[in-house]
């Protein structure tokens, strides 16, 4: 029975006693902010990948920031999920009573290492890294509460900010710190308190890759890493807008630059750096696209560790919606994500007010959640009545794109970064074309990523980021040009079932989770017959 506690400590679950030896499953997956709770590409992914692997048993571990972020589960779990955990890193203070402690002072003075690598750059031995991370939560270590309350905490804290910081207010630095370290306290749980696994395979860096970075130096089984979009590159888009920070300057826009205060700073460079402990631990390193690779190494992964699997789609499904299409090209263009500032649906919007002056029948259809950033959709269905599109522009909320795909003339992506969308797959495999920013692995997915891809022609078209007109004119180029349209729909329709079957990434997968367990992928797949 599938059931879940409430709080905010550890909720496990075992959904079945499926076992025959004692791990609770082949696969822990590392899932932040994600699945099951969160729909989106990641998630669809993620519940792909367990749906297509039956005979792979996977633990789900889900980290989020705090439960009122979260409503229920928006995925039923497959019968080969066999364990499942739900924790909140933030918060977790409220649980404590405050009371004076001494603390361990020689515990926290040990602590300078760690602390001097999160504010440099390079690898960290894995002899320090576990001296360090274990000395989190033990009692001969540091306890969340020494952390919070005690005299050696205060102590060290305002010795660190003496030491190291160049902005004027202890406060924020005060607060900032301890941020960071909330969720590192309910990682070190996370790693004690798992049941037995074979491997663990974190879905992104960040929370999720460091907890798998813990659970492979404390129990020394394989751990794999996917990374869809690159964690801490979005991480440094999200600080440099945050107004949660206050620079001593208030100068926002110079945040990516030299001059960024110092606690945005601070930031920016403990995720570079907890991204730089996964890699250390992970192998393989997998990513959607060479770009992405390349991004890695960049950012500390070894190069020999990295390799490349593209997403991919179950095309016999979106063949139904591709035999819906009408024959004649509807003048709608759908944006179909999460209405977040990071798809850029402002941009869409803009480019619509502009489409509609030369083609008046034109609609746009903005398709997604939109609970995440209630506030941003607030201000873009605001800009849909300030341009005076009430009558142009329907946000449809999350709906199956089965039926919205056949009744679309294209599909946009406005996005301001990307990994390897599926959505533009699921686009193609139903016969429209698509426009994208040049973000991510678009730019390949439309005009394909090698010679023999190219020769199959342009699948609709690459704009600029940020740029409505360059999007409303690239719009307005495929729908007044039947020919045009017709060569792109059959481009993105031979791409797609050339090389983006999510049989070959079943099977990609399926040899690394072999290789993990040290398995014979032929064996594995047996079990699912029973054999």
């Amino acid at each position: 029975m599938n059931t879940f506690g409430s709080g905010a400590g550890k909720m496990a679950v075992q959904l079945e006693a499926v076992s025959v030896d004692a791990t609770v499953a082949d696969i822990a997956l590392l899932l932040e902010g994600t699945y099951p709770y969160i729909r989106g590409g990641v998630s669809s992914w993620v519940h792909q990948i367990i749906s297509g692997l039956p005979e792979i048993r996977f633990a789900v571990i889900f980290m989020g920031g705090t439960q009122e972020m979260y409503g229920s589960a928006q995925y039923q779990f497959p019968p080969n999920v066999t364990h499942v955990e739900t924790h909140y890193l933030l918060r977790q203070d409220k649980h404590f009573k405050p009371s004076a402690r001494q603390g361990n002072r020689g515990a926290f003075e040990a602590m300078d290492e760690l602390h001097g690598y999160l504010r440099q750059s390079g690898k960290m031995p894995d002899e320090q890294m576990i001296s360090a991370l274990t000395r989190l939560g033990s009692a001969e270590g540091i306890s969340h509460e020494d952390f919070l309350y005690s005299k050696a905490s205060w102590d060290y804290i305002t010795r660190q900010y003496r030491e190291h910081c160049t902005e004027p207010s202890f406060i924020n630095y005060f607060w900032a710190v301890r941020a960071m370290h909330a969720p590192l306290f309910v990682l070190t749980r996370i790693a004690t308190g798992l049941p037995s696994v074979r491997a663990v395979h974190a879905i992104s860096t960040g929370y999720a890759g460091l907890l798998g970075a813990m659970i492979r130096l404390r129990r020394n089984i394989p751990f794999l890493l996917t990374e869809h979009g690159i964690y801490t590159k979005e991480r440094k888009i999200d600080l440099a807008q945050a107004t949660w920070i206050h620079d001593h300057n208030d100068d926002v826009c110079n945040t990516l630059h030299d001059e960024m205060g110092y606690i945005r700073g601070l930031w920016i460079k403990f995720y570079e750096q907890i991204g730089r402990m996964a890699y250390a631990q992970a192998s393989p390193i997998v990513s959607l696209y060479e770009g992405n690779r390349l991004r890695q190494i960049a950012d500390g992964a070894a190069a020999e560790k990295t390799r490349v699997i593209t997403n991919g789609i179950n095309l016999q499904r979106y063949q139904v919606a591709f035999e819906k299409r009408p024959n004649d090209i509807p003048p709608i263009l759908g944006l179909i994500g999460r209405v977040v500032p990071i798809k850029d649906i402002k941009t869409f919007i803009r480019a619509l007010r502009i489409l509609i002056d030369e083609r008046p029948d034109a609609q746009g259809w903005i398709v997604g959640p939109e609970d995440e950033d209630p506030s941003y959709v607030s201000e873009c269905k605001e800009l849909v009545v300030s341009l005076g599109l009430e009558n142009h522009v329907r946000f449809l909320g999350f709906q199956n794109v089965l039926e919205i795909l056949p009744q679309l003339g294209l599909v946009v992506l406005t996005s301001i970064s990307e990994a390897l969308p599926l959505v533009v797959l699921e686009a193609f495999a139903s016969g429209v074309p698509c426009i994208a920013t040049d973000v991510g692995s678009c730019r390949e997915l439309i005009e394909g990523r090698g010679e023999e891809d190219r020769a199959l022609g342009t699948a609709g078209s690459v704009v600029f980021i940020a740029d409505p007109e360059g999007t409303a004119k690239a719009a307005l180029k495929l729908l007044d040009d039947p020919e045009r349209w017709r060569a792109a729909q059959q481009a993105g329709l031979q791409r797609v079932k050339r090389y983006y079957d999510d049989k070959l990434m079943f099977s990609s997968y399926r040899d690394l989770y072999a290789q993990a367990l040290n398995s014979d992928p032929q064996p594995l797949a047996q079990r699912r017959a029973g054999t």
